[in-house]
């Protein structure tokens, strides 16, 4: 028996991991899990080195989970 190529693809997995940066630019990150077909993430939350919710920008795909 033979079988095809697409038989034998890995699919993609569902989630990515991507690394969250802060807008306040104290260099502070965080990685958070999110949908591969989602658009790319802005949060609101709390920096500890600015002491003060900030915006977080998706700056890196990391991983695919």
């Amino acid at each position: 028996m033979f079988l095809t190529v697409a038989a034998l693809a890995k699919s993609k997995s569902k989630y990515i991991l991507v690394r969250m940066k802060s807008a306040a630019e104290t260099g502070y990150c965080f990685n958070v899990r999110r949908l591969r077909l989602q658009e790319k993430l802005v949060l609101l939350r709390y920096d500890p080195l600015a002491k003060k919710r900030v915006l977080f920008t998706e700056k890196r795909k990391i991983r695919s989970m």
